[in-house]
C-alpha cells in the first residue's frame, strides 16, 4: 500500500498532480473549483488553530473521513474529524483553550475521543489506533497505532483520504487506497480485505448500503459478495445501531436503492422479514398480484418528493405490510387482500418494539397513517359525500396532508395515464377535504358535546352510557344531522338521552 500525495493548497501544476477521470470531479479540478474549495476550507479559523497546535506540540494531525470525502464531492460538511497521531484527548484540550469566540467541548475518556462544537463546526478528535476484533463482538480492542494503521481500520476507500494540517505538508491530501478513483468512478470499495473488514464490524455493510444509496453509488462486485457471504454476522449488531442505518438509509433521496441492496445481499431477511414477505408474485388461473416488495419501494421513492418526514415515510414502508398474511384467492375477482389497513396498523407495534423505535406518539402517528392509507383513495373512486369526507377528516385530524401525499405516492403504475387519471380523482377529494374543512371548522374537530354536559342533562348509572351518548352525538354531527354548535346539539342529546331511557335531571 503506498499513499498516494496530492497538493491541494495550490493550482499550479498538471490538475495539481490530481488524475481525475469523472466528469463531476475532473470538471472541478480542471478548473481549480476543487482546490478553490478545499484552500476556503483550510482558511477557516479552527484548521488554523489546529495547525497552529500540531506544530507547537509536534504531533501530527490530518482531516480525515466523511469532511476529506464530501470536499472532494463538492459537498461541504459542518463535521470534521481529526486524527492525531498521540492522544486525540489531550490535543483536543489544547484546540479547545486556543480556539477564539462560544464552544462546547466534550471528552469521552474512556473512548479516547473528543467533541469541540464552534458556532460553525462539529470538531471530532481521536488518535490514531490500531483496532483487533473478537469474533463475537463487533467493539475492537484498541491500542495506539500508527498513520498506517489508522488507515487500514477505515471502512471504505472513499472515507480513508487524509488532508494535512501540518506545517511540512499543509493541505497535501493523503490517499492510501485509491479513494480519489473510487470517487470519480461511484464505487464502494473496503480497503482492506471485505470478508475481514465485513466480519470485524458487521454494520459496514449496512453503512455501505447507505453510502450507495446516499451518493448514489455502486458496490464494487467483490465487495457485494462479501456482504452476502456475511449477512449472518449481522446479528452480533445491536438493534438501535441496525435501525440507525436504516433511518439513514430512509432519508436518503432514493432510499429504495438501500433496500434493494440490502434484500439482494440477504441481509433484509435478518432485520426485516416482514418487509422481505411482500416479495414476490403468486399466479393462479392466469391470475396475479403485483410483487408489493418492488410497490412499497417505489411508493417510499415517490414520497420522498413529497415530505422529508422520516415516520411518514416509515408508514410508506409499512402501508402494505399485511398483505401477505391478508393475502387470498377468489375465483371471481381475483387476488384480494381485504383487511390489510386494519392488520397492518396492529402490525406496526411490534416492528418498532423489536427494532428498538419509539413507541410514543410517533407510533401512534405511523399506526394511524398504515390504518386510513386507503380511505382517501376508496373515496376518490366514489361519490363523496360531506359526512364521509368529515369522517376522514376528524379520524386523520391535524396530519390529513401527510395522508394525502402517502395516497399520492401510493398511486403507482407503468401506465402514465391511468396515474394521471387517480391522481387527478384524488386531487379532487383533497379539494373536498379543504371545502368542508373551511366550511365547518373541522381541522382538529371534535364535538361541542362533553360529558360535563351529558352528566348535567342526565342521572347517569352507567359510566357507559356517556360513552355510548357521545358517539351517538358525535355520529349526528359527522352525517350532518345537526351542526355542532351547542344549542341544537344539546336539543338533539336530551331527545337521544331520552330515547336510551336516561332520567333527565
Amino acid at each position: 500500500m503506498g499513499n498516494k500525495k496530492y497538493n491541494a493548497t495550490g493550482i499550479k501544476g498538471k490538475r495539481a498532480g490530481i488524475q481525475l477521470g469523472k466528469r463531476r470531479i475532473r470538471a472541478k479540478v480542471r478548473t481549480g473549483a476543487y482546490l478553490c474549495t478545499v484552500q476556503k476550507a483550510l482558511e477557516q479559523k479552527e484548521f488554523g488553530v489546529i495547525a497552529r497546535i500540531a506544530e507547537q506540540t509536534g504531533i501530527k494531525a490530518w482531516v480525515v473521513g466523511g469532511f476529506v470525502r464530501d470536499l472532494m464531492l463538492g459537498n461541504p460538511t459542518k463535521d470534521i474529524d481529526i486524527m492525531v497521531l498521540g492522544s486525540g484527548v489531550e490535543f483536543a484540550e489544547k484546540v479547545a483553550k486556543a480556539l477564539p469566540g462560544e464552544k462546547h467541548v466534550a471528552y469521552f475518556k474512556n473512548f479516547g475521543t473528543a467533541q469541540i462544537k464552534t458556532e460553525d463546526y462539529i470538531i471530532e478528535f481521536v488518535g490514531a489506533r490500531k483496532e483487533s476484533y473478537e469474533r463475537g463482538s463487533r467493539k475492537p480492542a484498541v491500542e495506539d497505532g500508527s498513520l498506517q494503521d489508522d488507515q487500514n481500520r477505515r471502512d471504505f476507500t472513499i472515507n480513508a483520504m487524509y488532508l494535512s494540517l501540518n506545517k511540512e505538508d499543509f493541505g497535501q491530501l493523503l490517499d492510501p487506497f485509491n479513494g480519489i478513483q473510487d470517487l470519480q468512478d461511484g464505487i464502494i470499495r473496503t480497503p482492506m480485505d471485505a470478508d475481514i473488514t465485513f466480519t470485524d464490524d458487521p454494520l459496514r455493510m449496512l453503512r455501505a448500503a447507505r453510502f450507495a444509496t446516499r451518493l448514489n453509488f455502486k458496490i464494487e462486485t467483490e465487495t457485494f459478495l462479501a456482504m452476502k457471504r456475511n449477512a449472518e454476522r449481522i446479528s452480533i449488531v445491536s438493534q438501535e445501531r441496525i435501525s440507525d442505518e436504516l433511518n439513514g438509509i430512509i432519508m436518503c433521496r432514493k432510499p429504495g436503492i438501500g433496500f434493494e441492496i440490502l434484500f439482494d445481499a440477504k441481509i433484509l431477511h435478518l432485520i426485516f422479514p416482514e418487509m422481505v414477505a411482500l416479495h414476490g408474485v403468486e399466479t393462479i388461473n392466469g391470475k396475479s398480484h403485483k410483487d408489493n416488495f418492488y410497490h412499497t419501494l417505489k411508493v417510499l421513492d415517490n414520497l420522498c418528493d413529497l415530505s422529508n418526514n422520516l415516520w411518514l415515510r416509515w408508514s410508506a414502508i409499512l402501508h402494505d405490510i399485511a398483505k401477505p398474511p391478508t393475502k387470498r384467492f377468489d375465483p371471481k375477482v381475483g387476488w384480494t387482500f381485504h383487511g390489510h389497513e386494519d392488520r397492518g396498523a396492529r402490525m406496526v407495534k411490534g416492528i418498532f418494539r423489536r427494532m428498538r423505535l419509539p413507541l410514543d406518539e410517533k407510533l401512534r402517528y405511523v399506526e394511524k397513517m398504515v390504518a386510513l392509507h386507503l380511505r382517501p383513495i376508496v373515496l376518490s373512486q366514489e361519490i363523496v359525500t360531506d359526512s364521509a369526507v368529515r369522517r376522514l377528516i376528524v379520524d386523520a385530524g391535524e396530519d390529513i396532508d401527510d395522508l394525502l401525499n402517502l395516497c399520492r405516492a401510493d398511486i403507482t403504475s407503468k401506465n402514465e395515464i391511468k396515474v394521471a387519471k387517480h391522481l387527478k380523482n384524488l386531487e379532487k377529494v383533497a379539494d373536498k377535504i379543504r371545502d368542508v374543512t373551511e366550511r365547518d371548522t373541522m381541522r382538529n374537530w371534535q364535538p361541542v358535546i362533553t360529558g360535563n354536559h351529558i352528566i348535567e342533562l342526565f342521572e347517569i348509572s352507567d359510566p357507559r352510557q356517556i360513552g355510548q351518548l357521545k358517539n351517538a352525538i358525535r355520529e349526528a354531527i359527522l352525517e350532518g344531522t345537526v351542526a355542532n354548535e351547542l344549542e341544537p346539539a344539546l336539543k338533539l342529546t336530551k331527545s337521544i338521552g331520552l330515547n336510551m331511557g336516561l332520567k333527565s335531571r
